[in-house]
């Protein structure tokens, strides 16, 4: 657990650096956690209670609409995780959260983020700024889904992660990226960066 909290210290001072006693409260709420390959974390209609802050393995968050599956992010380590929105507002959540790949993390409740935020004003600032680094991610990826061809989609997948070719299955980026599977693999085997 030494370890994963000094991840965790690293991501969230990259993000705003805490002052030690902000620190040491905000790394005391939490815990660790494993979960199988495919196991749920949170369903529609689940209010999120979690945040999470990933060590290792692959998740997704998704929507369901009829028997169509839209994958809208992917996270992996070194990244905070779960519901964002529903986590937010304490309102039941719209997607699905899931592990493709066996993953641990650390975890921690809204409660106590709720908690330290009215105690630490940093830590606000914090959550804040988190938000909207997420928020910024949102937009552009909107912009991408509405005016990019899949060709752009594809190529602008692979700078910002080329990684993930080898660590999420082909049906899931091509849901991702809003493209049929057979024009994904179709790029797969001619886009070259």
């Amino acid at each position: 657990m030494e370890k994963s909290i000094a991840q965790l210290q690293k991501f969230t001072y990259s993000i705003l650096k805490l002052e030690e006693n902000e620190w040491n409260d905000f790394s005391s709420i939490w815990l660790p956690l494993s979960a199988k390959r495919k196991t749920l974390l949170t369903a529609a209609g689940e209010t999120e209670k979690h945040l999470y802050f990933i060590t290792e393995g692959v998740q997704r968050a998704f929507y369901l609409h009829n028997d169509k599956e839209a994958t809208l992010v992917f996270t992996y380590p070194y990244s905070f995780s779960g519901v964002a929105d529903s986590f937010l507002t304490q309102l039941p959540s719209r997607y699905y959260f899931e592990t493709l790949t066996a993953s641990t993390f650390l975890r921690t409740t809204y409660q106590q983020v709720h908690k330290l935020m009215n105690q630490h004003r940093n830590i606000a600032k914090l959550i804040l700024k988190a938000t909207s680094f997420a928020l910024s991610g949102v937009l552009e990826r909107q912009i991408e889904l509405q005016c990019f061809s899949a060709e752009e989609k594809f190529r602008t997948l692979l700078k910002r992660s080329p990684h993930v070719l080898q660590l999420i299955p082909h049906k899931y980026l091509a849901s991702y990226l809003g493209i049929d599977a057979t024009t994904f693999s179709k790029l797969l085997g001619t886009i070259r960066l």
